[in-house]
Order: structure tokens, then sequence, then C-alpha cells
């Protein structure tokens, strides 16, 4: 039986919504706390997504260029923030880019070139679900690229990176960062629902056996790409909803959009 809660005048008029009363009946047992949650969470969720139509307005208007980076374990739940943050704002106007593996050309070209054909034109914003710092990580972890290649990669990518900001764009790098037991239960819930199934990859299957070795490339990672013209923004990722928030608010901040 659920704990008794109190409720102020305002949990009440939250649960009186149409939120809330969506939230409150979206099960056949109702759970106060949980609805009320959510309900507070859908609430912020939609008052920061109004404000990011307006920084997308300004970006558009001032000829802006923004690029967001979204990396992190397998199954942090980055692809799922990037779906609350463009979920209102005009689509005409940013790209979500997703590189497959590279083409045999792309292999031969210098290791960024395919990421500089994606950057946004003026009056556009890009995020990228997952981005050059693939080479970081999962390529050297998975032996994708060689050590060489890793190297030369690592000693490039800080001015790579300073030559984006100094092409005046605005650079926001985040690391979904989720616990090995938050990632096996995530792994679980893909595995058993029918419409995630595709989710799961042969990387996602060897995630949890080569944890330590993605741990470590990630470390020095970390210790070499962040920068200070570039630095990193860690989103503890346990909890979904506060990430997604704090990755918004974070973008809010960041960007100085007038309204």
């Amino acid at each position: 039986m659920e704990n008794k809660i109190r409720l102020t005048e305002e949990d009440v008029e939250l649960l009186n919504s149409k939120i809330g009363l969506r939230m409150l009946f979206a099960n056949e047992r109702t759970n106060l706390s949980k609805a009320l949650r959510y309900t507070k969470y859908e609430k912020e969720l939609r008052e920061f997504q109004a404000e990011l139509v307006k920084l997308q307005t300004w970006v558009i208007e001032k000829k802006k260029k923004v690029v967001i980076l979204f990396e992190g374990r397998d199954a942090a739940g980055k692809g799922g923030a990037i779906r609350r943050i463009t979920a209102h704002i005009n689509p005409r106007h940013f790209r979500i880019v997703a590189l497959n593996k590279p083409t045999e050309d792309e292999k031969g070209q210098w290791y960024f070139q395919r990421y500089v054909n994606q950057l946004p034109k003026p009056g556009e914003i890009v995020f990228f679900d997952r981005s050059w710092y693939n080479r970081a990580v999962v390529e050297p972890v998975n032996g994708f690229c060689t050590q060489e290649e890793y190297k030369i990669f690592m000693s490039q990518v800080n001015e790579f990176e300073k030559m984006i900001i100094h092409s005046d764009t605005y650079f926001i790098k985040f690391y979904f960062s989720i616990t090995k037991a938050e990632q096996i239960k995530r792994f679980d819930e893909i595995r058993k629902n029918e419409l995630k199934k595709w989710k799961m990859t042969p990387l996602d299957e060897k995630a949890q056996v080569l944890w330590d070795e993605y741990t470590e490339y990630k470390e020095v990672m970390f210790n070499k790409t962040n920068s200070e013209h570039a630095p990193w923004t860690i989103l503890h990722a346990n909890k979904k909803t506060l990430t997604r928030l704090a990755a918004i608010k974070h973008i809010l901040d960041v960007i100085p959009f007038e309204e």
C-alpha cells in the first residue's frame, strides 16, 4: 500500500492539469507520488522546450552556428535527450547526425573530413549522436583503428575543435555517464521490448565485457580533451528525466540568445 504523501496547493493544481490527469491515469493502479514527479518533470520540460524555440529563433535570425556533441556509454540515453531537445524546434533549421562506419573512400580521407562535411551552415544547429570521439574510445577498444591512428587523432582533436569555435560556432560537448548496473538493466529492458530490440547492436552485446577498457580510454579522453576552449560537460545519467532537463538547461545557459 502506497505511503501517504502531503500535497501542497500547487501539487493539487498540477495533478488537476491535463498533464497531471494523464499521469494519474496512465496505469491501472494509481501511484500518486510517481504521477506528481512525472507531472513536474513534464511541466519543466515544456517550459525548457519553449525556451529552446526562442534560442533557435535567435540562431536563425542572427545566422549563428551551433554544434552539440552527445557522447557516452551505450544505452546512456543520448538519443532520448536529443529527441526531447528537438521535439518542438523548427526541423528545417537543425540536423541530427549519426554517421555509419566510414566507406572505403572515407577511410582514405583525413579522419575529420566526413565530420567537417556535417558542420552547420549559418542559422543551423547540428546535434551529433556520437561524433569524432568514436576514435577516442569505441574504435581503439574494439580494434577498429590502429594505435597510430588513435595517437594521431588525439594529437589533432583539440586544434580541430579550436578551429570550429574560431569559425564563430557555439560548441558544446556532453558525456552521458551511467553505472555498469544501470547499463545492464537498460539492455535487459531493450531486449524484452519488441519495439526497441533493433537498438541492440553487436557492440552493445560486448559493452559489459569491455566495460573496464572503455573506462580506461574514456579517462584518457577526458584528461587530454577537456580543454579550456571546449570543456566536457559530464551528465550523471542514471535518471533519464533529470539528465534531459540538465542537458537542456546547460544549452540554454551556455548560448547567450536574446529573445
